[in-house]
């Protein structure tokens, strides 16, 4: 009976660690990186956003990043880690989960208005923007795969439909966009063990959206005036 048991022991699945990095507290691990960490919740009128400040310990603070993740990902993972970095070269970095994605208010993943979803980051960003201990420093938007986007997002267009199917259903066929996206497998193991990556079927309206808004970057990336830097993996396509 024992010697059973032992067996179902050791065929469970290991129990992930809490965090990216591992076991470590969060406190003891932000304050080796050099970075000084703090979560709140922010009202806006679309919803409750969850956000993330990274301060340097040390050293003045040159500037401010506002930084805006991907699809189906949040703030609380390995995206910190790029957080970090900006905040180790000298920013005060600010960042929030996407409405529908992480901690934030909304359906899980549900993109089906990109200038709402944009407008109520910006709130957040707008908020920290105006404050007294950043309005007079530099000011950059980062944003990850679909962040990037939703960072350079400003104004209303059109809408398309899909017809058929509700706006908000997870009915569409490609649920495995982090593997196409992760070509590290170590990196794609540990972004798998991310509690809050949203790891359902794409929705029908974010699709809409996403497709929407391709085609309109595509058809107006000429009128783009401002200045901007994409970064791109080599084994993209």
């Amino acid at each position: 009976m024992s010697s059973e048991a032992e067996k179902s022991n050791n065929s469970a699945p290991a129990t992930p660690p809490p965090y990216f990095w591992g076991d470590m507290p969060e406190e003891e691990y932000y304050t080796s990186q050099g970075v000084r960490n703090t979560k709140s919740y922010f009202e806006t009128p679309n919803g409750k956003l969850f956000t993330q400040s990274f301060l340097p310990l040390d050293g003045e603070i040159k500037g401010t990043v506002y930084m805006s993740h991907g699809y189906g990902s949040d703030t609380s993972w390995m995206f910190q880690k790029i957080c970090m970095s900006f905040c180790n070269w000298g920013y005060a970095v600010f960042a929030a989960d996407l409405l529908g994605h992480g901690r934030s208010d909304g359906i899980r993943c549900y993109l089906g208005d990109m200038e709402k979803v944009a407008a109520t980051s910006l709130c957040f960003f707008k908020h920290v923007r105006d404050s007294e201990p950043y309005k007079h420093l530099p000011a950059f938007l980062f944003g990850e795969s679909m962040g990037g986007y939703e960072a350079k997002q400003d104004s209303p267009f059109r809408h398309g439909l899909l017809f058929g199917l509700a706006d908000t259903w997870a009915a569409m066929p490609d649920n495995k966009m982090v593997g196409k996206a992760i070509h590290d497998p170590e990196k794609l193991k540990i972004i798998a063990a991310n509690p809050q990556r949203y790891t359902g079927k794409p929705r029908v309206g974010t699709m809409r959206e996403l497709l929407r808004k391709t085609l309109y970057v595509q058809e107006n990336f000429g009128r783009v005036t401002a200045p901007f830097l994409t970064v791109h993996g080599q084994l993209m396509e």
